[in-house]
Formats: structure tokens, sequence, C-alpha cells
């Protein structure tokens, strides 16, 4: 993604390069027109990175809000075990790409076109889709739940970390008061009714485990950014690779278990929202918005999916409620300040 500054320096090269080559070669009349041309057409592409950039940004904080039903779309689906459910709803994602890629080749565009990537990205983005979840359940099942989920959910604040070393992109106080911020704040929810955190060393493989899942998907969302020019339908084809691993691990390590009438309807939601459409939206938001601000934001997760069980009766209100959500609102709108600045 190019940034607004990193825009302008490339459109200054640009004019630069343009007028010397006009120096040499066109008469001096045209030469002042030409110029005056040039920088007029430079200037006017530079003010359009920032919108573009703001909407990108928001398309991606989409994800967010649709992994927010996450949890309480899961457990519509009890009993089902977790590789059983990341296969099904996995597949119904993938589904509704092929539907997108049978309607495109109606108009000449061939299906296959949108798998031809190459190694690398494939290794990247079923890397991220399935290696997050796979490490997420192995933390679960060797950790308590509550320290399991603690580790994996800073994800968000590496990548805020990470995000400074790709290029045209810095790291800020604010980015990082802002993620860490949200952090305490996903803090509060997580532990609100544990006690506190019981960190002990037959617990270390889940833990470890809950690292490697944070590193998965924080590596996933800020390496995507180099491929920027891979198109986002390719996100259909690491759904599908992603629900034939999951199938492998359920019948590998679980038993199958169906769910009830409206458990099936839970998984079609899953499938359709926070497991498929939310990668899509995630994948552009990575690519051309503002990344740092899509971190810090994404604390709004835990936070959205708190009041949703609120709302439906499966969690009760408290004052740490209400903490976490000063804490997550505002490290979002702190770690956001250079792109409305830019778009005053």
């Amino acid at each position: 993604m190019t940034t607004r500054f990193g825009f302008r320096r490339h459109s200054h090269v640009v004019l630069v390069h343009s007028v010397l080559v006009h120096r040499l070669f066109i008469p001096l009349d045209s030469r002042r027109c030409s110029a005056l041309s040039l920088q007029a057409m430079a200037e006017s592409t530079l003010p359009t990175a920032a919108p573009a950039r703001l909407r990108a940004t928001l398309i991606g904080g989409v994800a967010v809000l649709l992994w927010a039903t996450l949890a309480l779309l899961t457990t519509a689906t009890a009993p089902m075990p977790p590789f059983q459910l990341v296969a099904l709803t996995f597949t119904v994602a993938f589904l509704l790409a092929l539907g997108k890629w049978v309607f495109d080749a109606a108009n000449g565009v061939p299906v296959l076109d949108r798998l031809r990537q190459p190694a690398a990205v494939w290794l990247l983005g079923v890397g991220g889709l399935f290696g997050y979840h796979f490490f997420y359940f192995v933390a679960l099942g060797n950790a308590p739940a509550v320290d399991a989920s603690l580790i994996a959910f800073l994800w968000p604040l590496l990548i805020v970390l990470f995000s400074a070393l790709l290029p045209g992109e810095r790291l800020r106080w604010f980015h990082l008061l802002g993620a860490l911020a949200g952090l305490a704040g996903a803090a509060l929810l997580i532990t609100r009714n544990a006690g506190g955190l019981s960190m002990r060393p037959e617990f270390v493989l889940g833990y470890l485990a809950a690292a490697a899942c944070a590193l998965t998907w924080s590596g996933y969302s800020v390496l995507s950014r180099r491929f920027g020019r891979v198109p986002t339908d390719v996100v259909g084809g690491f759904c599908g690779a992603t629900a034939l691993l999951g199938l492998l691990c359920h019948l590998a390590f679980e038993e199958t278990r169906w769910p009830d009438g409206p458990g099936w309807l839970a998984v079609l939601a899953l499938g359709l929202g926070p497991v498929g459409a939310a990668f899509f939206v995630w994948d552009y938001g990575v690519k051309h918005g503002d990344i740092k601000a899509l971190g810090a934001f994404s604390y709004a997760a835990p936070l959205l999916s708190t009041l949703l069980l609120v709302v439906f009766g499966r969690a009760e209100p408290s004052w740490t409620i209400g903490a976490a959500c000063l804490l997550i609102v505002g490290g979002a709108i702190l770690a956001s300040r250079d792109i409305w600045r830019r778009r005053s």
C-alpha cells in the first residue's frame, strides 16, 4: 500500500524526471506549458491517497464487527467439536467464494485465475487461517481458557508493532499507547470472572500454542501487505484448503457430533459472517488501509462480543465491562489518530 507521503515522494520523482526530459528535448515555450501540466497532474493525485486509505481501513474494520458475533454463534453450535466446526464453516465460506467465481466466469473471468498464485501466497494464506485455529484449539486444550485467550489475543498489539517493519510505515507513540490500552481492556474482559491468571509450568504447552496463535495471525496480517497485488478473491481458496485441513484434524482427533436445528443455522451464519466475509474484508483492509489502526480496533471484538452475550442473557453486566469499553474505544481512537488527522 502506498502511503500518502510515499505517494507524494513517488509523484515528485516522476515529475522531476519528466521535467528533465522536457528540458532536453522540447522547446522552451512548450516546456513551460508541459511542466505546469505535469505539476498539476501530480498535485491532483495527492489528496486521493488519504480517502482511499480511510475507506480500506473502514472496510477492514467490518471484520472486527463480524468477529464480535463469533462467541455467540459458536455457543449455538454445541456439542459440535472445534475442528468439525472449522471444516463446516470454512466450507460455507469456500462455497460463497465459489459462487462469485462462477458468476464472474460467465463474464469471461476463468475460475482458476484466482488460484494461480505463487507458493508463498498459499503458504501465508492457508498457514494464517488454519494455523491460527489449530494453535488456538491446542492452547485451549492444554491451558486454562483465560490464560490461553489472553496470550492469544496479543495479536492486535503484535500487528501494531510488526507493521513498523513495513515499507512506508512508521510506529508512533500514539499507535503503541492505543494498542496497549486495547490490550488492557481485553485483559479486563477475559479475566473478569476468573479471579486472575493461573500461570503454571504444567500448562507450558498451552502457553506456547497460544503464543504461536498470536504470532501466526499477526504475521499473516502484516505479511499480507507484502502481497498487496494479490486479489482478495484468493481468500476463497484459503478457506477451501482450511476446510480440508480441518476435516482431516477432525477425523484424526475428534468424535463426530451434530448440532440441532438452530445449531445448523448458526453454522451457516458463521460461514457467511465471522468465518466467511470477515476474512475477505480483513484481507482488503490490511493490504490497503491503516494496518496500525486496524490492529488497535481489533480489541473491540472481545468487547462487542461480551456486550452481545449480555444482551442475549448469556453474561452479566458489570463495571468491568464499562471500564474495558473506555480503554478499548479510547485506544482505538488514539491509535487511528494519524488517519483522522490526515483526513481533515
